[in-house]
């Protein structure tokens, strides 16, 4: 049995790993802004701003955990290499891995990237991917220098249960609704998947497997699918038929259409020029079998069917249908 600290596990990726490690029978501590966790007495809690270094410092320092699971950005203000690595680098006793969830928008636009491929700079105007990168190139020089026993995991657009973003429910809604969908341009355009379920099956073999210290994993389904094509099998899944009408790119513009924020056009953040990533070494070197799409969005709408969700605003999709 494991000591582990989650640092944000009360919220999708976190959620999924302390699901898992509790069926571990690992004793889990949450680190969080918050009070409370949906997993009452079954894991402590450290009540602290990630994003506060000292704190985080001071926090931290004289515990004892055998593995760290860092899955925290900070949406709006960010979250830096600085703000990740007081956490790395806290006296934590019996420590003997580190994990970061990173991302494959460390890459640019391309592929196929296999984990060797260089970053993106820190001065890439997505601060995302340009503070992802500059946070794993901080902790693998940690790495070599101090000795930080560091994994890093790259998932690709991550979907499954209690996804805070609208990406698979934005289309379950529509389809369940018999409402048409919009595919921008032709469609063609491509987008790559990972079970949220899988993410954190990685971040475990990750702790667990010496070979992973001082290595990133990509974390993804391959290859990747055009948006056509993944909006049909959301309709496979959810047994509707797919109703989709194509819309240039510039009259979605035109009209207003937003990527990062509403009123979204294909879900969020999900219409942006494809990153695509080979996720060879995580199955050779830490043994993982990822999820098929197919049968993680089932579960994933097996799910869904039972939330209680807000009716959604049509009225921008019925202005560009029309």
């Amino acid at each position: 049995m494991a000591r582990a600290l989650v640092i944000g596990g009360t919220l999708f990726i976190g959620r999924a790993l302390v699901e898992q490690l509790l069926s571990r029978g690992d004793e889990v501590v949450v680190m969080h802004r918050g009070r409370g966790t949906p997993f009452d007495e079954r894991v402590g809690e450290i009540q602290c701003d990630r994003n506060d270094a000292t704190a985080v410092k001071t926090a931290l320092d004289g515990t004892r955990f055998d593995v760290i699971y860092d899955n925290v950005y900070d949406w709006t203000r960010g979250t830096s290499a600085d703000q990740v690595t007081a956490a790395a680098t806290a006296t934590v006793n019996g420590l003997k891995r580190y994990v970061f969830t990173s991302s494959v928008a460390v890459y640019p636009a391309g592929g196929d990237y296999t984990e060797d491929a260089a970053l993106i700079p820190s001065n890439d105007p997505n601060r995302y991917g340009a503070q992802k990168a500059d946070t794993e190139r901080a902790l693998f020089a940690l790495c070599r220098d101090r000795g930080l026993p560091v994994a890093t995991i790259r998932p690709t657009f991550i979907y499954g249960q209690y996804n805070p973003f609208e990406r698979e429910a934005y289309f379950f809604d529509r389809l369940v609704a018999g409402r048409p969908i919009i595919i921008p341009g032709d469609g063609l355009r491509t987008i790559q998947w990972v079970y949220s379920k899988d993410v954190a099956r990685a971040s475990i073999l990750a702790s667990e497997n010496d070979a992973a210290i001082g290595h990133a994993y990509n974390v993804a389904n391959y290859p990747p699918m055009s948006q056509i094509d993944f909006v049909r099998l959301l309709a496979k899944v959810a047994g509707k038929p797919a109703d989709l009408v194509n819309i240039s790119r510039e009259r979605i513009e035109e009209l207003g259409g937003g990527v990062m924020a509403p009123p979204y056009y294909f879900g969020a953040y999900l219409d942006v020029p494809a990153i695509t990533a080979r996720a060879d070494r995580v199955r050779s070197e830490l043994g993982l079998t990822l999820t098929s799409l197919e049968d993680g969005l089932r579960e994933t709408f097996a799910w869904y069917e039972q939330q209680q969700r807000a009716k959604p605003d049509f009225a921008w999709e019925d202005k560009a249908l029309a």
